[in-house]
């Protein structure tokens, strides 16, 4: 796949812009949230550890609407670290997209999650996501190793605030790494979630039990015929 990490940088740049962060270290990563702020979306684990995180060297940029206290966090935290941390509470599509193409890491920690999107998202724009392993995010998500250089992204399944801070961290620390760093987003950006592939897997399923039906019907009319000849 065609990769240009110029692209991203300028994503990158007009995202920081958007929300207000001046004079940026372009070396510095961005971890980018659009969501719901509810504890189902791991919001509860996000305030146990959001303090801490913020003094890492990382940028993160914030979108989305819900329950009050996780809101007034982040208010908080920006004032804080001007620089650091910066929210717009609210539902702005284009923003998002923003977000999904201008961070380096995207973080959903959810306590659940059927499916979820933003994760796809991510991975087609050379956004690395960060989730916790349960349903569709651990079903799309596969482990990153460097040693092999295979794997989209990073994940925890213990659902509580250290497990998530020691897997962010995890992530800041594969990011000092440009060349294994690329490698993992061409990872993510080379996968095919579109419905062609999804038809390809569903006829690859039928006609497996096309062919178990067809022995199945192959022995019971051998076993018949014998039944029938010994009669």
């Amino acid at each position: 796949m065609l990769f240009r990490s110029s692209g991203k940088a300028k994503c990158k740049q007009d995202l920081l812009q958007v929300f207000g962060i001046a004079n940026a270290n372009a070396k510095v990563p961005v971890i980018g949230i659009v969501s719901r702020f509810a504890a189902q979306k791991g919001f509860d684990l996000i305030s146990q550890i959001m303090d801490r995180l913020a003094r890492e060297e990382m940028i993160m940029v914030v979108l989305g609407s819900g329950d009050k206290p996780y809101e007034e966090m982040f208010q908080r935290l920006h004032k804080q670290f001007p620089n650091k941390i910066a929210c717009k509470v609210a539902f702005d599509n284009a923003i998002a997209h923003k977000i999904e193409a201008g961070s380096d890491m995207f973080l959903m920690p959810s306590r659940y999650e059927p499916c979820g999107l933003n994760q796809i998202y991510s991975l087609k724009y050379g956004t690395v996501p960060i989730v916790r392993a349960t349903g569709g995010l651990d079903d799309t998500i596969e482990p990153w190793d460097a040693r092999t250089g295979k794997g989209t992204g990073f994940k925890f399944a213990d659902y509580t605030g250290e497990a998530l801070l020691a897997t962010v961290k995890q992530a800041l620390l594969a990011y000092q790494d440009p060349s294994s760093w690329q490698t993992l987003m061409r990872n993510g950006m080379s996968l095919d979630f579109s419905w062609g592939a999804s038809a390809r897997e569903y006829g690859r399923i039928y006609e497996r039990a096309r062919q178990a039906r067809a022995s199945a019907d192959a022995v019971t009319a051998a076993e018949l015929k014998k039944e029938t000849a010994a009669g």
